[in-house]
């Protein structure tokens, strides 16, 4: 067991949750300084290079998941260097992403963080460490909804609602890397954003009933799998774009609860599957990223761009989660080391 430097330790910062806030706008987390971070046997101590902002990281932050414990530092994705831990680790550059870190444990929005070792993925050399903290939460949720459901296979098609979204864009990825063919859907005129190993074409919901486009664009096949990323305004056109046999993947809901259709849920023998990535500990969502990594270290599947702006030190915590909540289509990074 290799520890860092004690004079690293004393430097060691990490935004600090007392109790939940009225929203995020009243959002004022304390930073705390002097902490001591400590692994215990199997665990790594990680010196975070950069951290993703998650609208579940604002919403944990004011309430809206009652498993939310405080105190804790917030934050689900990291990247960084192990500093601390089992011997032949110390050095490595690394990543990660958990449903537990930063909520019902301390998490990512620190200068360090403690991760079991099951939970560290190795970095890809051509990916910098903000490019590969922004690979976490959007795509465990796309790869864990696939996993469920099972993998996209040639010949398949998904239907993506709300395709341009984070969740979207990676599902996208993960289902042409794979073969399948993709359509995504819109809620307003505009391409799809993201990356793909393949065309992906674009209903507008706004202005197109999407059951009925689907087909026409399937042969009147319908689509093996719905990927959901939105929930019960998309519920009904999912339901109708299914092919026999086809299956739903639901991630989100505004309104939880929705019209159901049991006679086309059965006579098509539709399965669906919910997704919640927070149930997820870092060594299982470890597990999901390491399946992803020949994807990335080949360029078939490529991380979120690192746009102008999207940095904060922690000094700026509250900007950052402002800019997240705010409905920033980019991804917002932490860079703990960073001046403010």
């Amino acid at each position: 067991m290799s520890t860092t430097p004690l004079e690293t330790l004393r430097a060691a910062r990490r935004v600090r949750l007392t109790q939940k806030a009225a929203d995020v706008f009243s959002l004022r987390p304390e930073l705390e300084t002097g902490w001591t971070p400590r692994a215990e046997p199997g665990q790594a101590l990680v010196e975070v290079r950069a951290a993703a902002v998650n609208p579940s990281d604002a919403k944990a932050a004011t309430g809206l998941m009652p498993y939310a414990v405080f105190p804790r530092t917030p934050g689900r994705d990291f990247a960084g260097v192990v500093v601390a831990g089992a011997a032949e680790l110390i050095g490595k550059e690394v990543f990660g992403s958990s449903g537990d870190l930063g909520i019902r444990r301390d998490g990512t929005h620190a200068t360090h963080v403690i991760v079991p070792e099951e939970g560290l993925v190795t970095k890809p050399a051509g990916l910098s460490f903000a490019e590969a903290a922004g690979i976490g939460v959007p795509f465990v949720t796309a790869i864990e909804g696939f996993r469920r459901c099972g993998m996209p296979q040639p010949g398949e098609t998904v239907v993506i609602m709300g395709v341009n979204g984070k969740v979207g864009q990676a599902a996208a990825q993960i289902a042409t890397w794979r073969g399948a063919r993709v359509i995504g859907v819109v809620r307003r005129d505009e391409p799809f954003c993201g990356h793909a190993t393949a065309d992906v074409a674009v209903i507008n919901a706004a202005n197109t009933d999407v059951g009925e486009e689907v087909r026409a664009l399937t042969d009147g096949h319908g689509a093996d799998i719905v990927f959901n990323t939105v929930g019960d305004p998309y519920f009904a056109a999912a339901h109708k774009s299914l092919a026999k046999l086809g299956r739903q993947i639901l991630i989100a809901a505004i309104n939880p609860v929705v019209e159901f259709n049991v006679f086309e849920f059965y006579r098509g023998r539709h399965s669906y599957f919910g997704v919640d990535t927070l149930a997820l500990n870092c060594a299982e969502t470890g597990a999901l990223l390491r399946q992803l990594l020949p994807g990335f270290e080949t360029g078939a599947l490529r991380p979120f761009p690192v746009v102008d702006g999207s940095l904060f030190s922690l000094d700026q915590i509250s900007d950052a989660y402002t800019a997240v909540m705010g409905s920033a289509r980019d991804r917002v990074f932490i860079i703990p080391q960073a001046a403010p």
